[in-house]
């Protein structure tokens, strides 16, 4: 492994951790309620080694087959004795994906339809211990294109269906601030969606949201958990 690429992530891990202590300072929180997911989409199992050499407990994922390659990798960091690592999907999950994801996945970011419970919790039943789950709520307008993330009225039906499984429990929510939108407005109207959330599901109190360039905002807005890869890995490669 180069050194200079050790030394690279280590700087910018500390900048990333920096921000979310700054960020919790302002708003009155412990930086110890925030967890970091860095996000190691098109970036190497050798960058996801050192990140757990430099103490990075939480990994995410984007897309199944490059995850699953991953995890099988890295599968050594697993054993007793070494880091404790956790392994996120966070990305879009395809329902004919799920049952393959459950096989690695400790937490999965994006649950935002009836289908994919099921699956996952079929793929799970092999685990020694439940999938932690967040239901991805969707802050774009109904009619968006492309639109990912359950409406807000389609959440308790969703935490229904996920604490009856076996072997998934219900963590929290999960967004991704619009692109063509202030993200603090966004994740405000996140905060309100979950506040009415937590009334009949206290213990599901995780809400994941947060990337690179909205941190901070996320944090403002209640976040226990944010997603950062360029932050911290740097400009994603050109061949992918």
């Amino acid at each position: 492994m180069s050194s200079s690429r050790r030394a690279e992530i280590a700087a910018n891990l500390g900048a990333v951790r920096e921000r979310i202590a700054t960020a919790c300072a302002a708003g009155g929180r412990d930086a110890d309620e925030v967890t970091l997911v860095v996000v190691t989409k098109f970036f190497p199992a050798s960058d996801v080694r050192l990140l757990a050499e430099l103490g990075v407990t939480h990994v995410g994922e984007n897309r199944h087959q490059e995850a699953e390659a991953k995890h099988r990798e890295c599968a050594d960091l697993r054993r007793p004795g070494g880091p404790d690592l956790r392994w996120h999907f966070v990305g879009g999950l395809q329902s004919n994906k799920a049952a393959a994801v459950a096989a690695y996945a400790d937490v999965v970011h994006s649950v935002d339809r009836a289908k994919l419970v099921a699956r996952l919790d079929a793929g799970a039943h092999d685990r020694s211990h439940p999938i932690d789950v967040l239901l991805q709520v969707s802050l774009d307008p109904p009619d968006r294109a492309g639109r990912a993330g359950a409406d807000p009225a389609d959440l308790p039906a969703l935490a229904e269906l996920v604490e009856a499984a076996g072997v998934l429990r219900l963590r929290g929510l999960m967004a991704v601030a619009p692109l063509d939108e202030d993200p603090a407005q966004a994740f405000a109207r996140l905060s309100d969606v979950r506040r009415d959330f937590l009334v009949d599901h206290p213990s599901a109190d995780w809400l994941s949201a947060g990337m690179s360039g909205d941190l901070e905002a996320a944090i403002h807005a209640g976040a226990t958990h944010v997603r950062v890869g360029t932050a911290v890995l740097g400009s994603r490669p050109s061949v992918q």
